[in-house]
């Protein structure tokens, strides 16, 4: 995700809501909110190995067997994820909908597309690493808070309410046509093009206990985020054109050193 992903023209909602509307769409807007929040929390506690990854619904222990099951899912999170932030999509959704709940439907629909990941997960055996020292643990269970709390501050430094879709409602209900957050380069995004993702990365990747399970989930969305990343360039490039060709050279996907 980047500065720009949620700067499209303004969209107005399909005439003014009645109350009954609005309530519905509170409702509707605030549980989808807190569904993909939660998604996203399950896969956190997941890699830090609060909630047991795969030991939910055991299809298969062979291990080829698991991680092409594995694969699949990861598919699909890439699917849902992929396929309903593309205009087309949107446009399409828009045609049939109120565009104020878009953003609120992708955001209930990645939240629940994570929790089957974790719920069918299958097992597959061995560690790759576990840090046994006490330095080496404290040095990696910090990276692991710094990763995602950099991916929470990245979803601040944008608008985190617009990216989960409150702010769209907020609109809404207030009978006032949505602006999307202005063009900005805040705070880590001088300096990264998809902190957010980079954040996930960080703390996918520095577990102190990095499990086969565990591997082949990062591994998946690790090749996810970067398949992903470049679909999201080239809608943002037909978007923006010149303007984020030279953000592009100014900034790195993840760093930039200057």
């Amino acid at each position: 995700m980047t500065v720009y992903q949620h700067t499209n023209h303004m969209n107005p909602a399909n005439g003014v809501l009645g109350s009954s509307q609005k309530a519905a769409l509170i409702l509707y807007s605030t549980i989808s909110y807190l569904i993909g929040f939660s998604g996203l929390m399950a896969v956190i506690l997941s890699m830090a190995g609060i909630i047991p990854m795969a030991s939910w619904v055991t299809l298969t222990t062979h291990s080829t067997a698991a991680v092409i099951i594995n694969g699949l899912l990861v598919c699909l999170f890439g699917l849902q994820h992929s396929i309903m932030a593309r205009p087309f999509f949107k446009r399409a959704f828009n045609a049939w909908f109120t565009p104020a709940s878009e953003r609120s439907t992708y955001v209930w629909s990645s939240g629940v597309t994570l929790m089957i990941i974790l719920a069918l997960w299958q097992p597959v055996e061995g560690t790759l690493w576990q840090a046994q020292s006490l330095l080496s643990q404290v040095a990696l269970w910090s990276l692991f808070a710094l990763g995602w709390g950099y991916l929470f501050a990245a979803t601040f430094s944008i608008n985190h309410w617009d990216l989960f879709g409150l702010r769209q409602m907020w609109f809404a209900i207030n009978d006032r046509e949505y602006v999307s957050p202005e063009f900005k380069e805040n705070w880590m995004y001088r300096y990264s093009r998809h902190p957010i993702m980079l954040g996930a990365l960080i703390g996918m990747w520095c577990v102190p206990e990095m499990t086969a399970s565990k591997f082949v989930l990062t591994a998946f969305l690790t090749l996810y985020v970067f398949v992903g990343v470049s679909f999201e360039e080239k809608d943002l490039i037909r978007e923006f054109g010149q303007r984020y060709l030279e953000y592009k050279q100014r900034v790195g996907m993840f760093f930039t050193f200057r």
